[in-house]
Formats: structure tokens, C-alpha cells, sequence
């Protein structure tokens, strides 16, 4: 059977790297959407505008189809690629890792930086809580009043809790069913043919 979980973080999380006199402050980021990217991204950049750079790495999906690295002006590869190694080697999803890096005016090398912010991303990981979460099929249902016994005991079959419920003469509700599930759960509502499913 495929797979249809993916881990993340539960709620951000901090690390520290100190080596030379350079701190590397990691923060990471329980993210979905680039937007979330870019919003927490400029508020480090606000918080510590003194820093010399803001590395940063982020994968996003649960197929983890989109993801960046970037090294703010450190030498290629040497920041946001660690950091972003970090991010796969905890198989981590939906999260964003910034290292931001005050500089203390011994130079690291490129091994030496690089890891630097291997090891500050990885600090930020071994303090988060990390969670697996499924991958979901969203589903909108609409019915007849008459035939909401059926429906629920459909639900209750496979331990749903059901959202935005409108019940009235034609009633509708909203769904997440787990992804191995999803086809039988489908089926089994296609079967009342009383039922309208549609897919979100």
C-alpha cells in the first residue's frame, strides 16, 4: 500500500551553533504555504537586521514537491544546502529552517560554515516535537434529511467527525478521510444513491 503520511513539526522551535566567536541562531517554522515562507522569513530579517545573513531552507507538501535552499551571500552551498540536508535527513515536511549568523570576525572556511549550519539547523530539529500527519481527501456531502442515518453510520464506520454541517430539508456536510481509505469511503457513499459526493 502506498504511503499517506508525512512528518512535521508540531510548533516552532530554536537552536544554536557557537564556533570562532560566529553564533548561528536556527529557528524552525511548522509552514504550508510560501506566503507563510516569506512572512516568517521577514520577520528574522526585522528582529535581527544586525545579522550578517539569513540562510534559510524550506520543503512543502507531503509529496515534499516544493522546496528551496538559499545562502544570503555565503558562499554557494554552504548555508542553505546543509540546512536543507538537515530537512531530509529528519524526512521533514512543511517546514522552514532560517539560520541567521552574526559574524565574529574569524573566517570559517567553507567546510567550517557549512557545518556550522548543518549543526544549528539540526539543534532546531532536536528541540522541535515532530509529528506525523496523514494525507487527507476532502470531501463535501448533500443529502436528504431522510437519509442522514445512513450517511452517519457511513461516518461513525470510519471514524469521521464531520465539518461546516447544514442541515435542513437538503442537508450538506465537509470531510476528510484519510488517503488509503478514500476509494472505499467513496464507494460505499456513491452507493446511496440519495447521496451527492463531491470531491474538494
Amino acid at each position: 500500500m502506498f504511503d499517506d503520511t508525512y512528518r512535521t513539526i508540531a510548533a516552532p522551535s530554536e537552536g544554536l551553533y557557537k564556533e570562532k566567536g560566529s553564533k548561528f541562531l536556527a529557528f524552525a517554522y511548522p509552514v504550508r504555504t510560501l506566503d507563510e515562507v516569506k512572512a516568517h522569513l521577514e520577520q528574522l530579517r526585522k528582529d535581527y537586521f544586525d545579522a550578517r545573513h539569513h540562510c534559510y531552507a524550506y520543503i512543502l507538501g507531503p509529496r515534499k514537491d516544493a522546496f528551496r535552499a538559499n545562502d544570503d551571500g555565503e558562499p554557494s552551498g554552504t548555508g542553505g544546502r546543509p540546512i536543507h540536508g538537515q530537512l531530509l535527513s529528519a524526512d521533514l515536511t512543511d517546514t522552514l529552517i532560517v539560520v541567521v549568523r552574526y559574524f565574529g570576525g574569524i573566517l570559517l572556511g567553507a567546510s567550517g560554515l557549512a557545518n556550522a549550519y548543518k549543526t544549528a539547523a539540526r539543534d532546531a530539529i532536536d528541540h522541535a516535537t515532530i509529528v506525523e500527519k496523514t494525507i487527507d481527501c476532502r470531501y463535501r456531502l448533500a443529502f436528504a434529511y431522510e437519509t442522514m442515518n445512513d450517511v452517519m453510520r457511513i461516518l461513525k464506520d470510519y471514524d469521521l467527525k464531520p465539518e461546516n454541517q447544514q442541515f435542513d430539508n437538503d442537508c450538506t456536510l465537509e470531510v476528510s478521510v484519510r488517503q488509503s481509505e478514500s476509494v472505499r469511503f467513496y464507494d460505499r457513499v456513491a452507493d446511496l444513491r440519495t447521496v451527492r459526493i463531491d470531491v474538494l
